[in-house]
């Protein structure tokens, strides 16, 4: 088998440290990722500082000189830790970072330790040629992001804000690919990212036999709350971001904008991120109750992931309330803000100049992201964040299912030119 190229090969190496976070504070850890990548970063003559939030949960920060002192930094960042995947789900052994039929699969392939690798790959292009970024880049590798950047970014932004002293933009994951419309390759650069509430639905009844007749079961009472909240249909809402994202996805598939989810819709797979961006989400994840078949219990739990629009938490919150009716307890148990910067300005002309020079002409759309990344924790510090992780993959790919999702993987050259693009853009931003 042919050597692999340095990108591949460095996302092949991330995907064999089992990073797995369970959430909730249990994990395996990020610590010998961490020290995989400090060992890079040293090796490109850089001093990375190690920042440990709790025994094994290590991020990696280094700064890079750039060659206009005078402008702000960019934090350049991504994230070590990845999502539970269960092996029997899946066609490979998802932490063997096995390459076949030309694509690295592997849990963290897409989400994102593909994006750690182009990090590290580009500036080693850069530096290796001795030159620098056009900016100060603060380089970070982050731990838990998959449970809210509690023992990670947040970590890191309260207790060590001088790491991102300077500091004024952001550039990690979730923008930058291609989609598919229609026949026309695009790309969707992330300009902002909806709010998150993660809550925990508690229903309370009395225990009993499980053959009695008995009307006062939680387990019930619970089911039921979790269905109306996973069939709420909730309504169309439009932000700047998603406007022009939706002017663009008419001109380019010559639809009207008058019914955005069948606009949506007929961007193929890529509406699997798409939508999102145009509705609140209420989705149950995990169910908790009972300990017997024949024992009715007096408890049961639920977790639901919310994602609401920036500053439209409370309102979806009430909404939740009143779904779920009286008798259903609302803990919530992390919440974090929301996010949306103009699809405009420097920076972003910079994304879009370093993806034409490779791609020339491909439109460029903003685009709302449903999820939520470590900007999140920057943007307490100022820092304005933007999502660019740039792939250029094949129509038949659906990549919004590779995010969580089983038999994740990359195709081995859209690592090549993710590593160009994004070594274009520090050199030019």
């Amino acid at each position: 088998m042919a050597e692999l190229e340095a990108t591949a090969a460095v996302a092949r190496d991330l995907i064999r440290f089992d990073t797995t976070n369970y959430g909730n504070g249990k994990s395996n850890g990020e610590s010998d990722a961490a020290q995989y990548v400090a060992a890079k970063l040293e090796a490109l003559g850089l001093t990375p500082q190690f920042v440990d939030s709790e025994p094994g949960r290590t991020s990696v920060v280094a700064r890079v000189p750039g060659r206009d002192p005078e402008r702000g930094a960019i934090v350049l960042h991504g994230h070590l830790d990845v999502v539970p995947a269960d092996p029997a789900n899946w066609t490979v052994d998802p932490f063997a970072g096995e390459v076949r039929d030309g694509m690295l699969w592997g849990r963290g392939a897409v989400d994102m330790k593909d994006m750690d690798a182009m990090i590290l790959t580009s500036l080693d292009d850069i530096l290796g040629a001795g030159d620098l970024p056009s900016r100060e880049l603060v380089v970070a590798f982050f731990a838990d992001e998959e449970n809210g950047g509690v023992y990670g970014s947040h970590f890191l932004v309260d207790e060590h804000p001088e790491l991102f002293a300077g500091a004024t933009d952001a550039v990690s994951e979730v923008g930058g690919y291609s989609i598919d419309l229609n026949g026309t390759r695009a790309y969707l650069l992330q300009t902002g990212e909806k709010a998150l509430v993660w809550i925990k639905l508690i229903a309370r009844g009395g225990a009993a036999h499980g053959s009695r007749v008995f009307r006062d079961n939680a387990v019930t009472k619970l089911a039921e709350a979790v269905a109306k909240l996973g069939r709420e249909e909730w309504p169309v809402h439009l932000t700047a971001t998603t406007r022009a994202q939706l002017a663009e996805l008419s001109r380019i598939l010559g639809m009207p904008v008058d019914d955005p989810d069948a606009l949506i819709l007929s961007a193929g797979t890529a509406a699997g991120f798409l939508q999102a961006g145009i509705h609140v989400t209420t989705n149950p994840t995990v169910l908790e109750a009972g300990y017997k078949h024949n024992v009715i219990p007096d408890r049961a739990e639920a977790l639901v992931d919310i994602r609401p629009f920036p500053g439209q938490e409370d309102e979806v919150l009430a909404r939740v309330r009143e779904l779920v009716g009286p008798d259903i307890e609302i803990e919530v148990v992390h919440s974090d803000i929301g996010l949306e910067e103009p699809y405009q300005g420097g920076l972003v002309d910079a994304m879009v100049a370093s993806l034409h020079r490779f791609d020339p002409g491909a439109p460029v759309l903003p685009y709302l992201m449903s999820g939520g990344t470590d900007n999140k924790a920057l943007a307490k510090l100022g820092i304005t964040g933007y999502g660019f992780a740039p792939l250029q993959l094949g129509p038949d790919l659906n990549f919004p299912a590779m995010f969580h999702g089983v038999d994740e993987r990359v195709p081995l050259d859209a690592l090549l030119f993710g590593r160009q693009v994004l070594g274009d853009f520090l050199r030019t931003a």
